[in-house]
C-alpha cells in the first residue's frame, strides 16, 4: 500500500495539501518549506514513487498533481479497520437524544416528580 508510504511523514502530507488545492512547480512546492530544496526533491520522488503525484514537464519546469486514487486505497482499508466512520456514530448519538427527549415529554408528570426530575 504505497499511499501508505506516501502519508507516513510530516512533510509529504504537506506536499500533498499543497498539490491538492492546485498542481504546482517544484520551486512553489519547495518555498513553503524552511529545508533544503534536495530534501523537498528527495520527497517529492517518494510520493511519485507511491503515485500519489504525478509530474509533468512544462518547459524548464516540473509541475505536480495530485493522483488521489492511490489514497483512496488507504481510506478504504482505515475505513475498514475503524468500522463505521465517526459522522454515522454520531448521526446515531443525535437520533438517541432525540428518543429520549421525546420519551422525556411524553412521560405523565406524576411519573416525573416520583423520579425527582424536572421539566
Amino acid at each position: 500500500m504505497d499511499g501508505a508510504r506516501a502519508i507516513a511523514d510530516p512533510v509529504r502530507r504537506e506536499i500533498l495539501e499543497l498539490v491538492s488545492a492546485a498542481p504546482l512547480p517544484a520551486g512553489s512546492i519547495a518555498a513553503h518549506f524552511s529545508i533544503s530544496r534536495p530534501a523537498v526533491s528527495k520527497h517529492l520522488r517518494v510520493l511519485v514513487e507511491c503515485g500519489v503525484i504525478e509530474a509533468t514537464v512544462s518547459g524548464r519546469q516540473r509541475i505536480y498533481a495530485l493522483r488521489s486514487e492511490p489514497l483512496v486505497e488507504v481510506a478504504t482499508y482505515l475505513d475498514r479497520l475503524l468500522g463505521a466512520p465517526f459522522d454515522a456514530r454520531l448521526d446515531a448519538l443525535e437520533t438517541e437524544v432525540a428518543r429520549a427527549r421525546r420519551q422525556r415529554r411524553a412521560r405523565p408528570p406524576s411519573e416525573s416528580s416520583i423520579r425527582g426530575e424536572t421539566a
